[in-house]
């Protein structure tokens, strides 16, 4: 259940505690959100729509790649990344408004509801649960109750420091009393589980809220069928 690349990672201990990543998690993909985006800001440009223009941009392009890092951190506000980003997209040939660019992205996001009741049903079974999560925009956590679905929170903008840094990690875990060995971080992106596991923590490559239940389930030793699953559900392990 663990090595290089593979979706879910055992942790160094026995799993005690769950942290989750939010956006691509508790949301729609954020990928696919920012591919739509892209798509509807490029659909009257030259040449067509652009799905992966918006992508390029933040993870190549260095001045809008700078300008993501230190939004996530809290060194930017949102205006000013809009800025650098709208003066990105005119260069690749998009002249768009900079004002509202973060509110586009942030519509291309859907609550996923049967991962917000996964957080709850692992939470009901005593489970300490965190979020270890990379803002983006001041209204990014809109319409979520944080405190009623986790224990505790590190929040990239919050801290200064962002995943895939271990000490996002370790802040998350500290506030939930455990090491960083007995805790597992779902999250949408290989390379932050995998920052997660140099630490010791286990992982799952979260694709949907069905699958990452039951890796949940095993990893903890724990009985995560749905309440109104029409699968009956065995004896928890653990």
């Amino acid at each position: 259940m663990s090595g290089a690349g593979d979706s879910v990672r055992a942790p160094r201990g026995e799993a005690r505690a769950v942290l989750f990543d939010f956006g691509g998690v508790l949301t729609s993909s954020v990928l696919r959100g920012f591919a739509d985006a892209s798509e509807q800001l490029t659909r009257r440009a030259q040449g067509g729509p652009d799905r992966g223009l918006l992508l390029r941009l933040l993870g190549h392009e260095p001045r809008a790649k700078a300008a993501l890092v230190d939004h996530e951190e809290g060194r930017l506000d949102d205006e000013d990344f809009e800025a650098v980003l709208a003066a990105s997209l005119a260069e690749a040939g998009v002249a768009v408004p900079a004002a509202g660019l973060i509110p586009l992205l942030q519509t291309h996001l859907r609550p996923d509801q049967d991962s917000v009741a996964l957080v709850h049903d692992v939470r009901a079974l005593g489970v300490p649960v965190g979020l270890v999560s990379n803002s983006f925009g001041r209204d990014c956590y809109a319409g979520f109750d944080l405190d009623a679905l986790f224990d505790a929170r590190a929040i990239s903008g919050v801290e200064g420091v962002r995943k895939p840094s271990r000490r996002l990690y370790e802040i998350g875990c500290e506030r939930l009393g455990v090491d960083p060995a007995h805790a597992v971080m779902v999250d949408d992106l290989a390379q932050n589980v995998e920052a997660a596991a140099r630490l010791g923590m286990g992982g799952v490559v979260h694709r949907d809220a069905t699958t990452t239940r039951e890796a949940l389930g095993l990893l903890l030793g724990r009985d995560l069928t749905p309440v109104d699953s029409p699968t009956t559900p065995g004896p928890a392990r653990r």
